[in-house]
């Protein structure tokens, strides 16, 4: 292997002569300039792959080095090394995109450690990652083997994001397969999990149970209020990975008291699960109450037309007697005026926000050529949610939130996951239309490969017809019909879709973050 070049310039680079020894018994080869033409001449022959920079040469000043460097090298790693300690100068060096910055006198060790910040840092993460994922991965895969109640899932969920993103950062294809094996297990896992417990689930009332999206503003929202006005806001479609992308930028604002996992209920798409989080009732609950505002699939129109009614109804029920406000988001101007207006809601005492960018981008990734291929991949898809959330209103509101007295809650109604594997069905013209279930009263279908809901009522499901079935798919696959059976697969194999079984549509994230202001 080449050994690593480093141009090092410095109007008294005699002096610094043990230094360049020690550099180069540790492996690099150093190449010494004693001033700013000399440097941004051998940087064009030699292509370095670091410049250590005086900030103090006579002549072309190191900082005027600098930008001639930027100029023509705009990656070249620079790290500059000044006796000078004034503001102005670290700003300026800073502001034309140094890499590091040390001050004299600076010790070999220390520039040691500043090189291998910046050059070895991939194969420094890789190698870390690697050794500690290896010893998790054992844990992980015994704990798939064992018994696992619905807090082991949230807890191995964790884990599993945790070193998703984890092993991305560190770059190696041969570690992100390991672990992409492992999320298939677990997967596979889960939706036995699921298949065995779920009815269970929703028969129960204890609070021991997992809380769903029925109950999730009775024992997880409600308990937030207090004296401070809480915002509830809610991310269509938000995964947990998605979350954890764009926490860290909202942390430097906000302290997150809680960073959770709930469960929703299938189906897992927003006709259903947000439906539930805002009436508190199942759906085949809300029907039983709300029989002119419950609306099948495949009645035509909105599915979601309701939540500000089943809100107040729930508010009711649950003898909450403070002012209460609700905003549903879909039109970039209408972000743009709730961001304007947020002073006015901090009369209240708690304040539904529904935001629909990410469930929308996933279903424009189908459709959409382009944005397909931005988003090509899981990694891909996260970068665009965090590049969204950056520069929309709903960052700008939370960022004037955090200078008021107040609570934010952040959730979702549901994931997604990245299919791969058509399953064929057969249903009549009414058959529902989504690729992770099916609802309809002719289905025909290979048994092993979904979960069967043979009585709608014994999940809770409402039905349209006397002999209505739900199926859902398990982990990657999807529905797909036996006509024109081809195109359809290529056409929708790896989109990001919901409705069905997995660890991704079904464990959701629940943030509580509380703003600095005393």
């Amino acid at each position: 292997m080449d050994k690593t070049q480093i141009l090092w310039a410095d109007d008294e680079i005699d002096l610094l002569k043990p230094h360049i020894i020690f550099l180069e018994n540790k492996g690099y080869q150093l190449h010494t300039s004693n001033n700013g033409h000399e440097t941004i001449k051998m940087a064009q022959e030699l292509k370095p792959d670091l410049v250590l920079l005086d900030e103090n040469m006579p002549g072309l000043s190191g900082l005027d080095t600098l930008l001639e460097l930027k100029n023509n090298h705009p990656d070249l790693p620079v790290v500059m090394i000044t006796k000078n300690e004034e503001e102005h100068i670290m700003e300026e060096a800073i502001g034309s995109k140094i890499s590091d910055y040390l001050i004299k006198p600076v010790n070999p060790n220390q520039i040691l450690l500043s090189i291998k910040k910046i050059l070895d840092k991939s194969r420094i993460v890789t190698e870390k990652a690697t050794s500690r994922y290896m010893q998790e991965f054992r844990q992980i895969s015994m704990q798939l083997m064992d018994h696992m109640d619905h807090q082991d899932w949230i807890d191995v969920y964790k884990k599993l994001v945790y070193w998703g993103l984890e092993i991305e950062n560190a770059d190696d294809d041969n570690l992100h397969s390991i672990w992409e094996t492992q999320m298939i297990d677990a997967n596979k896992n889960f939706n036995k999990y699921i298949m065995d417990n779920y009815l269970g689930m929703l028969s129960s009332t204890g609070d021991e149970h997992p809380v769903l999206s029925h109950n999730l503003i009775r024992r997880k929202v409600i308990p937030e209020t207090g004296s401070d006005p809480v915002f509830f806001i809610l991310i269509d479609n938000l995964r947990y990975d998605q979350w954890k992308c764009i926490s860290p930028l909202i942390s430097e604002k906000f302290s997150i008291e809680q960073d959770d996992v709930y469960m929703s209920i299938l189906p897992t798409t927003t006709q259903y699960c947000r439906n539930s989080i805002f009436s508190g009732l199942l759906p085949s609950e809300i029907y039983q109450r709300f029989p002119k505002k419950w609306s099948f699939d495949e009645d035509e129109g909105g599915k979601n037309n309701f939540e500000e009614d089943f809100i107040n109804d729930l508010m009711q029920r649950l003898r909450y007697t403070d002012k209460v406000s609700y905003n549903k988001i879909i039109k970039l101007y209408q972000a743009k005026e709730l961001a304007e207006n947020i002073n006015n809601l901090l009369t209240n005492k708690l304040n539904f926000i529904v935001y629909n960018f990410v469930d929308a981008l996933s279903h424009a990734r189908t459709d959409n050529s382009v944005i397909r291929e931005l988003a090509d991949d899981e990694a891909a898809y996260r970068d665009i949610t965090l590049s969204w959330f950056k520069h929309s209103p709903l960052w700008e509101m939370l960022q004037e939130l955090s200078t008021k007295k107040c609570k934010v809650i952040i959730t979702t109604d549901h994931g997604s996951i990245k299919v791969k594997e058509p399953v064929k069905i057969v249903g009549d013209k009414n058959t529902t239309t989504n690729l992770r279930y099916k609802q309809g009263k002719s289905l025909s279908y290979d048994a092993k490969d979904v979960f069967e809901v043979r009585k709608p009522e014994d999940a809770f499901l409402p039905k349209s017809n006397v002999s209505t079935a739900y199926v859902f798919t398990k982990a990657y696959d999807f529905f797909a019909y036996p006509n024109n059976y081809n195109h359809y697969v290529k056409y929708y194999k790896n989109t990001f879709q919901h409705g069905g079984i997995s660890l991704e549509e079904m464990l959701i994230p629940f943030a509580v973050l509380s703003s600095n202001v005393k």
